[in-house]
């Protein structure tokens, strides 16, 4: 029973922001997603990011081998799940980039914080910014047929992870003032991206579900062992393990469908892909906290 009310009291809040964003979409009131998403992830984001790291705890030779077990984890997902499209004789243009990078953002970072804490939060940060730039990179070569470094280089979220790991690694800080005003900043990005995700969500139209179910849990199943796999190579600790397998373990990304819709890709299935994960997720991601705490 314990472990239950754990977990409840871990993924309800994330939902429950999630369902305010549906709720308030449908009742007909205004919702600029673009101008949220964008505050959202040229401010609050990179703020939170920035902090989280500046101020985290963890060992920087912890941080790195998350960061190379979150390689190997999305190495792994990739071959896997390029082998299984293959195999399904699915679009790669349109189903693989999906299958592969999950919503780390908008689940993955309130999900570490809620159930780890801050130290789990500094976790999520890296695993996150390194499927940002995965995604902004391989992801859009994938589904366009050309990558896109100037823009990885552009993003700041990427900036403020190379300068909060520069702050960790000097053991640097921020005058207070200042450190207050980033982290007030910061505190914006989760719930900011909980909402949006549920405003997203409502505003998506999707046929064919059974498909995009049977993909959905077989996501789940892949992107589990995987980041298991890579946890205990690289002999991460059980939070850092912990972290990198629900990070993986998230939904598809809205952005998933807004990439498929400018590059031309077929964009209803990831449309489906998306509600059909993130509805699959209610029961899968507390399932996974559970297993993981």
């Amino acid at each position: 029973m314990n472990i239950t009310v754990t977990v409840l009291n871990i993924t309800a809040p994330v939902f429950l922001l999630a369902a305010i964003g549906f709720v308030w979409v449908k009742l007909g009131f205004e919702y600029r997603v673009q101008f949220v998403t964008r505050m959202a992830m040229t401010l609050a984001v990179p703020c939170l990011i920035f902090t989280a790291l500046m101020r985290t705890e963890v060992e920087p030779e912890a941080l790195a081998a998350l960061s190379l077990a979150t390689l190997l984890g999305y190495a792994i997902v990739m071959v896997v799940f390029f082998a299984l499209v293959k195999a399904l004789r699915l679009d790669v243009q349109t189903f693989l980039a999906p299958l592969i990078f999950g919503n780390t953002g908008n689940l993955g970072l309130p999900l570490a914080l809620f159930a780890f804490g801050e130290v789990g939060l500094g976790y999520a940060v890296v695993v996150f910014a390194i499927m940002a730039i995965l995604s902004f990179t391989i992801g859009i070569w994938m589904v366009a047929g050309r990558g896109s470094l100037k823009r990885v280089v552009q993003e700041p979220l990427v900036a403020a992870t190379l300068l909060g790991a520069l702050f960790l690694w000097q053991g640097w800080e921020t005058p207070e003032f200042l450190t207050n005003a980033l982290d007030l900043i910061g505190q914006m990005a989760i719930p900011m991206m909980l909402i949006t995700l549920g405003v997203a969500v409502a505003r998506l139209e999707t046929n064919a579900m059974t498909q995009a179910v049977f993909l959905s849990v077989i996501k789940v199943v892949i992107c589990v062992a995987a980041g298991w796999s890579a946890a205990v190579l690289f002999g991460l600790d059980t939070i850092a393990a912990a972290v990198l397998v629900v990070q993986l373990a998230t939904p598809v990304a809205v952005t998933s469908y807004l990439l498929a819709e400018k590059y031309g890709a077929d964009a209803q299935p990831v449309a489906g892909l998306v509600v059909a994960s993130t509805l699959l997720s209610v029961l899968t991601l507390p399932l996974i906290l559970a297993f993981v705490i």
